[in-house]
């Protein structure tokens, strides 16, 4: 499950290979009596031989739930969730569930004016609070703009995340207060972030450890590129964290990769491994494996979470452009929270008394973030041409005078309809 670099440059023949090539020897027999026999057995090598080939280069998953919500043994990485109470089975649900609730919310405040903007994490649950529950206290994350699960298991406020995305702050939190920094929109810049910041927990002699999140689209960047680079040869103690979510905006993953994601660590000197990323367990155990490898001195890990982004790229994207409808529909029968739903239920871990409470829970909390988004003030429109020079620029006062006309023609418009 995790890429051997030397295994992915010498792959082994499987048993199907080896009879594919004794096919080829009986289909040339077959030549010397009959021609359309020797087509036939050629024709027949060659699949077999190209289905095998493609069988045994298949990526491996790291799975210990399956969308039914029956558990898998793993004896690489039960390990690693092997003390999980029925408690935290129900905490793990409940963070999906409610992260999903503040999600939702968010986009509703965006359709009805409230927010600037929203990138939705639906159907990434999973990845986020795996992942977000294997740190710990002390270790540090580096999240994009779609970690709001993430936030959530860093304690920090939801209020706080639609507060920059109503435009009212920078961002709401102080990042060492929670260990987790300001969300970044440049794409992959903030994986250089983290192996800086990695670099320099080791010359501090410190055991923690670092995340990086960014997602697929992010993995074409030249900055990803080049912070698997240092991490490798520094050996920094960091986690890469891609949620593979098959569209970088409107484009798909064969169309910036001809390899699976996380065999690219193999080419950088540090290991890869692809989990279900619609898999709490699964991504919380191998989170927490990277993580131990990184706190005991074995450097850099890739780990490719295998999710799909059930909603638009953000609430200015429409997926229905370049996405047909039946792909959402087979990864809806793969939700995350149902896929733990089933799976608790079936292992006697809850009532219906639990499902209940979080249902009222979830609406308290839908409430409460509605009422915070608007008593926010409305942001000031012109604060984006300040402190962008320390002494001014004529080129940003002729471009605020020209926004404030803009701004004004409005008005203009509205007294004249009167």
């Amino acid at each position: 499950m995790t890429v051997d670099s030397s295994a992915a440059r010498k792959p082994r023949r499987s048993a199907a290979g080896k009879a594919g090539t004794t096919g080829s020897k009986t289909g040339t027999t077959g030549a010397k009596s009959g021609t359309s026999g020797s087509a036939s057995g050629a024709t027949g090598t060659k699949r077999t031989t190209r289905a095998a080939a493609k069988k045994s280069t298949e990526p491996e998953l790291v799975q210990l739930l399956t969308p039914e919500g029956k558990r898998v043994k793993n004896a690489e990485y039960d390990a690693y969730v092997a003390g999980i109470t029925p408690d935290d089975l129900r905490g793990l649900y409940r963070d999906m569930v409610l992260t999903r609730r503040f999600d939702a919310e968010a986009t509703a405040l965006q359709r009805q004016g409230e927010l600037g903007l929203w990138a939705s994490l639906l159907g990434q649950e999973a990845a986020q609070i795996g992942s977000g529950r294997a740190l710990r206290d002390d270790d540090y994350v580096f999240p994009t703009y779609r970690e709001h699960g993430v936030a959530w298991c860093r304690g920090v406020d939801p209020t706080n995340l639609l507060g920059m995305f109503r435009g009212v702050n920078n961002g709401g939190w102080d990042p060492n207060g929670n260990n987790f920094h300001l969300y970044t929109i440049v794409i992959g810049s903030q994986t250089l972030h983290a192996t800086g910041y990695a670099m320099g927990i080791t010359k501090d002699g410190a055991d923690s450890a670092v995340i990086a999140y960014f997602g697929d689209g992010a993995s074409s960047q030249g900055d990803v590129a080049e912070s698997f680079t240092f991490s490798a040869v520094y050996n920094a103690p960091v986690v890469f964290f891609c949620q593979n979510n098959q569209w970088a905006i409107s484009e798909p993953t064969e169309k910036q990769t001809r390899v699976p994601l996380y065999q690219r660590a193999q080419g950088f000197g540090f290991p890869g491994v692809r989990v279900d990323g619609n898999d709490v367990l699964a991504c919380l155990a191998v989170t927490r494996w990277a993580l131990e490898r990184a706190r005991s001195g074995e450097g850099p890990t890739l780990v490719e979470a295998y999710t799909y982004r059930m909603g638009a790229h953000t609430t200015s994207d429409d997926p229905s452009r370049y996405r047909a409808d039946d792909e959402r529909a087979a990864w809806e029968a793969k939700d995350p929270i149902l896929r733990l739903r089933r799976y608790l239920e079936a292992s006697n871990h809850t009532d219906d008394g639990f499902f209940t409470e979080l249902e009222a829970e979830s609406e308290t909390l839908g409430k409460r973030v509605r009422e915070a988004v608007r008593a926010m003030p409305d942001p000031d429109h012109f604060a984006i041409f300040e402190n962008v020079y320390a002494d001014g620029h004529a080129l940003v006062d002729e471009e605020r005078a020209q926004f404030a006309a803009y701004q004004a023609s409005f008005a203009d418009a509205s007294e004249g309809g009167r």
